[in-house]
């Protein structure tokens, strides 16, 4: 029989379905190595940036190049008016900063004192790393707290 307190938490109930595109810095150097600071200010003046509506963007670069900080910080400008989320790194990184956001707005008050069981598989990219900031946010509240399924689960924490 299961707990009238136990309760599953699936992570991927928190996965943000919208859409999430690259911006790799490389495409707009010369040679894929070189930023020439004038071309480069064209670039970002004159790219539509509205392609980016209500999307989530991760800026990157995959080639070798040295790039200061401003040609991340002029391309976060330019494509947030119209992004959702923009951040600095691959899209691992953006699903990781989509996850923490949607974790600081949980509402931990119906888990207090309760058995809560974390599911373990799920059909989206979940990156471990939410599994961890979870199991930070649920310790102080919950009474147990459990990965995996009610039939086979993996204690993880009991308060005494």
């Amino acid at each position: 029989m299961i707990s009238p307190g136990l309760i599953t938490l699936n992570l991927e109930d928190y996965y943000d379905q919208g859409r999430r595109v690259f911006i790799d810095l490389k495409d707009h150097l010369t040679e894929g190595l070189i930023l020439r600071e004038r071309d480069f200010r064209t670039f970002v003046k004159t790219n539509d940036w509205s392609q980016y509506k209500d999307s989530h963007v991760a800026i990157d670069i995959t080639s070798d190049a040295i790039v200061p900080a401003w040609a991340f910080m002029l391309v976060a400008t330019a494509v947030s008016p119209f992004s959702k989320t923009v951040v600095k790194g691959t899209l691992e990184d953006l699903n990781k900063h989509l996850y923490t956001s949607a974790l600081k707005n949980i509402d931990l008050t119906d888990l207090k004192d309760k058995f809560v069981i974390v599911k373990g598989c799920s059909k989206v990219p979940v990156p471990e790393s939410a599994y961890v900031e979870l199991c930070a946010l649920l310790q102080p509240v919950v009474k147990s707290l459990s990965y995996g399924e009610a039939c086979s689960k993996v204690p993880l924490f009991k308060r005494r």
